[in-house]
């Protein structure tokens, strides 16, 4: 960040402070993605003294354009080459994931409980999220209310063990109605049939 900050103002030092516009150098420095806010200001000796607020990656998004990392404001900010890179940061894919970090955030931390199974949030038609875990599953969520739909999934699983069988999808789109789709294994190879949750 710092050499970036550096090439975007290329200022030629030594210089007179008369020449120096504050305000142009903080401007300057606050359009590059990777900065929150900065200040900029001139210390005793001729030092000219730019503080950076940097923006700190909540998530790695993944999107047609590769991974990029992503603030909580829903900005992203930078990229990186591979997954592994932040693989401390939770991951969204799909269109419009970025614009949806804040809810995003809510269903990770609703997640913890089975959280070493978590792959990531898939965010579909830029309006609603499917959680994929291993083993191939997904809890499919509504747009409306996301986190408490997760949390009755996660009820049902507490108490029977939902997301430890062989159930491909749990599809709370509707939570009045919620439906489990088997895997193969538990139709003996047959086509995946829905089945009401009790």
């Amino acid at each position: 960040l710092e050499r970036e900050v550096r090439a975007t103002l290329a200022l030629d030092f030594p210089m007179s402070s008369f020449d120096l516009d504050l305000e142009d150098v903080r401007k300057s420095v606050e359009e590059l993605p990777a900065v929150l806010n900065a200040g900029a200001q001139l210390k005793s000796g001729g030092v000219l003294e730019i503080a950076i607020e940097p923006r700190v990656a909540v998530v790695v998004w993944r999107s047609s354009k590769g991974l990029r990392l992503v603030d909580a404001e829903g900005v992203a900010f930078a990229r990186i080459a591979m997954r592994s890179d932040r693989a401390d940061l939770p991951l969204v894919v799909g269109r419009g994931a970025n614009r949806a970090v804040p809810e995003a955030l809510a269903l990770f931390d609703a997640m913890q409980p089975i959280g070493p199974r978590l792959r990531g949030l898939q965010r579909v038609g830029d309006r609603r999220w499917d959680v994929v875990l291993d083993r191939r599953q997904r809890v499919m969520l509504p747009e409306a209310k996301p986190v408490l739909a997760l949390e009755k999934a996660l009820a049902l699983h507490s108490s029977q063990d939902l997301l430890a069988r062989d159930v491909a999808r749990v599809d709370f789109r509707n939570p009045a109605r919620p439906v489990l789709r088997l895997g193969e294994t538990a139709q003996g190879g047959g086509q995946e049939e829905k089945v009401e949750a009790q």
